[in-house]
């Protein structure tokens, strides 16, 4: 379906009185990855019909065509990624409101991007990252044989999409349309105030913000390395998002999908995330010997 019939069904939708984002939901379970973006439907339903517009085709443009191919719309991209490795192609659609194949050209032609276990990463680490991988993983492993850290003193957070319906596993997915935002804190046992405390986070961009490490450090929390663009170091990344998806069922609303979510983590036994844990010794075993490359196919 090209772009004329697309405007021909937005245009009839409109005027039945159809919300735009109805109507992009039908077109996107309709055409699949084929379909406009939400902001591209959102545009011709209410700055074009819903204004009387009449012609479906496009406005006479001078000069070469707008591409959703800019710095902006690559940074953006990035920054979604990089907040959640985790990220679909549809959670990025959401979030941008690009089309799925603007994002898929911003991803593999720019970003260099590919998915590895289920989370976005670089396609090559350069030598630099290599290298950082390595140091970290080296320093942090000397200090717990040293027993100047502990893995019970370990607090580790991050954030992710979870969606009222579970995305890929059943056949009514493709018309889900609510989300909500799940932040999910781990940590192996309970501590007395913030002493002691290693906080582990990764590199988003709100953890590395000045006012947030320097309230950590004024509260006398200490930040433990993590290198960047390492989501298979992250317990988060490599255990609790998919922990927890893959035990969600499809709920109604925010607040019963909040409740489930918090029952599943509070269900979560003392062993299972001991095992965790000590898996993050492993992880760090495995890049080292890995030369600082990525090392989730040598698992066991």
């Amino acid at each position: 379906m090209d772009n004329e019939y697309n405007r021909y069904y937005i245009r009839i939708r409109t005027i039945l009185g159809i919300a735009p984002k109805t109507i992009h939901e039908e077109l996107a379970t309709a055409l699949g990855p084929d379909a406009p973006a939400y902001r591209t439907v959102a545009e011709w339903a209410e700055w074009g019909f819903r204004e009387g517009r009449e012609d479906v085709n496009d406005d006479p443009r001078s000069g070469r065509p707008v591409s959703e191919l800019t710095d902006e719309n690559i940074e953006l991209v990035r920054q979604v990624i990089s907040n959640d490795p985790h990220s679909t192609y549809d959670d990025i659609i959401a979030e941008t409101f690009l089309s799925h194949g603007t994002i898929e050209r911003i991803i593999h032609d720019h970003l260099k991007m590919r998915k590895v276990t289920s989370r976005l990463v670089p396609h090559q680490l350069t030598a630099e990252q290599k290298e950082e991988r390595v140091k970290v993983c080296r320093e942090n492993l000397a200090k717990f044989r040293a027993g100047s850290w502990r893995l019970c003193d370990i607090i580790t957070g991050d954030e992710t999409w979870i969606y009222h319906r579970q995305i890929g596993r059943k056949s009514t997915n493709a018309s889900w349309i609510a989300e909500a935002r799940c932040q999910r804190n781990m940590e192996t046992k309970k501590s007395n105030g913030t002493k002691g405390i290693k906080l582990l986070h990764d590199n988003a961009g709100p953890h590395r913000h000045s006012d947030v490490i320097n309230y950590l450090t004024e509260e006398g929390i200490n930040i433990m390395p993590h290198p960047p663009c390492s989501p298979d170091l992250a317990p988060c990344d490599y255990w609790l998002n998919d922990y927890i998806k893959n035990r969600l069922t499809d709920q109604p609303d925010e607040k019963s999908l909040a409740r489930a979510v918090s029952k599943i983590v509070k269900n979560i036994s003392e062993e299972e995330f001991k095992k965790t844990f000590d898996k993050l010794l492993e992880r760090m075993e495995l890049c080292i010997n890995n030369h600082g490359d990525y090392f989730e196919h040598l698992m066991k």
